[in-house]
């Protein structure tokens, strides 16, 4: 038997195996697609070097004329997010009703459906290609302008004291990201529409208190970390001769005169970051191995909690450490103290990085996932019900079975993850040569970030390879 056969049976297996997870979160990896890879991860690792390369010899000038380029589509005179917002947050608390009185099966219930693939992994991609959708669908800002118009102020009653900054978020951002990842049931839909229920209030509170910006901005992670992901997109609202209109451009130019972050924003892109990271690594034989559990008889996440915590602040501290080690010696051979301001500048360039890992790592649930949510959303209540003509659809799982199908998608994954790391590269290149003002200087300041670049889309591949359970 040839090694892309062993794979093979090994895949059909861990397949099996997969559906005994009841209480996984809707979009748990259970489906496994290995292919050899040794020069996918040479290839990668060799594109992103090369791309670094490239810009050393490129004028810095050409880059930074591309990204100026923008081209006007259509006027957008009417702002309608009340109206869309308000929709959102009825749609919401329609599925958190379902989700207390519907299936207790997460693959019936809309409500993990709905919140682990349409919101965290597909609005999450929709930011990045084609802006900021969640500014007219999160279901807080319609609920909050009907409060304004009632009397409440629109600045709020109190300040959000200066010196919380964003670490409110990253809090609340890593609370979320260990609910997904170490919880135990995340996808049951009762505890998830407790979970919602709270945490809706809870933002909608803080908006009336401290007002809705102050707490976008700083304490809701949701609006903070589609906001960032959407500077990524190629369509942005813009003024052009005093009239609101769609604009066109290549991705990350709106990252033009982007404020540098502070430690916190920092922190809080990289945990986006490393959590996704991590989820991919707690499924594979190396990451159980090295906890102690057998991958074969794994005994469920109730065992694991412990380690599945400390590996998710180990993953993060790694990354951060590894980030702040290479701007900051990147900042001694250009021979310049502000390193920990340039980190604020170069932490934009992550975001391309974290959308590919996102993409990438989601692909095959969304792809399964999506289809349960759209038969759960005409039969919410499994009453009979098909509201959208699609409750009786027969999902098509071969979509992501066959050696054609997972050549397709693992070439997916492959690009999405070294192009990520290619366009991250340029754009930490430019934002260098923006913040030293000089081409020698900014390509010194980047080779220990280039490095770790190249170290993590290896990684990154290695993840999506590796052969994984649990």
């Amino acid at each position: 038997m040839n090694r892309f056969s062993r794979r093979a049976v090994f895949t059909g297996v861990a397949l099996c195996l997969s559906g005994s997870e009841a209480w996984s979160h809707a979009s748990e990896r259970g489906y496994v697609l290995l292919l050899p890879t040794d020069y996918y991860l040479f290839g990668g690792m060799l594109a992103v070097a090369l791309s670094f390369l490239v810009l050393v010899f490129l004028p810095v000038r050409i880059v930074e004329w591309l990204m100026a380029r923008r081209i006007s589509l259509f006027p957008m005179p009417l702002d309608g997010r009340v109206l869309t917002s308000t929709l959102s947050f009825f749609a919401l608390a329609g599925i958190v009703y379902a989700g207390f009185q519907g299936s207790r099966d997460p693959l019936s219930n809309p409500l993990p459906l709905v919140i682990w693939t349409l919101l965290w992994v597909g609005v999450t991609v929709a930011q990045g290609v084609f802006g900021n959708v969640w500014a007219w669908i999160n279901p807080w800002y319609g609920p909050w302008r009907f409060l304004v118009g009632a009397g409440v102020p629109e600045n709020g009653f109190r300040r959000l004291p200066a010196v919380l900054d964003r670490w409110p978020a990253f809090l609340i951002f890593f609370g979320f990201a260990w609910f997904e990842l170490v919880y135990l049931a995340p996808a049951d839909p009762e505890r998830l529409a407790v979970a919602v229920s709270f945490y809706w209030v809870f933002t909608c509170a803080g908006m009336v208190v401290f007002g809705h910006e102050p707490w976008s901005r700083r304490v809701e992670f949701l609006t903070l970390f589609f906001g960032m992901v959407s500077r990524l997109s190629f369509f942005a609202l813009g003024e052009e001769g005093g009239r609101r209109k769609l604009l066109l451009g290549l991705p990350g130019y709106k990252l033009d005169g982007a404020i540098a972050l502070s430690t916190s924003g920092v922190a809080f892109l990289l945990l986006a970051l490393s959590s996704v990271s991590f989820d991919g690594l707690k499924h594979t034989f190396f990451w159980l191995d090295l906890i102690g559990i057998n991958p074969l008889e794994f005994p469920g996440r109730s065992a694991v909690v412990g380690a599945s915590s400390l590996g998710l602040v180990v993953m993060f501290g790694l990354l951060f450490s590894g980030f702040m080690g290479a701007v900051w010696l990147g900042c001694r051979l250009a021979g310049e103290d502000g390193w920990l301001k340039l980190a604020g500048h170069l932490a934009w360039s992550i975001i391309p990085i974290a959308l590919a890992y996102h993409f990438s790592h989601y692909l095959v649930g969304f792809t399964i996932n999506s289809q349960y949510a759209l038969a759960a959303l005409s039969d919410p209540l499994m009453r009979g019900w098909n509201l959208f003509g699609t409750a009786g659809m027969h999902v098509q799982a071969g979509a992501t079975l066959g050696a054609q199908s997972a050549w397709i998608i693992w070439n997916a994954q492959a690009i999405a993850i070294i192009g990520g790391h290619v366009l991250a590269v340029v754009l930490s290149h430019l934002i260098a040569y923006r913040h030293f003002g000089s081409a020698q200087r900014a390509t010194m300041s980047q080779i220990p970030l280039a490095a770790l670049m190249v170290g993590y889309t290896v990684f990154g591949l290695w993840l999506l390879s590796a052969p994984t359970a649990g």
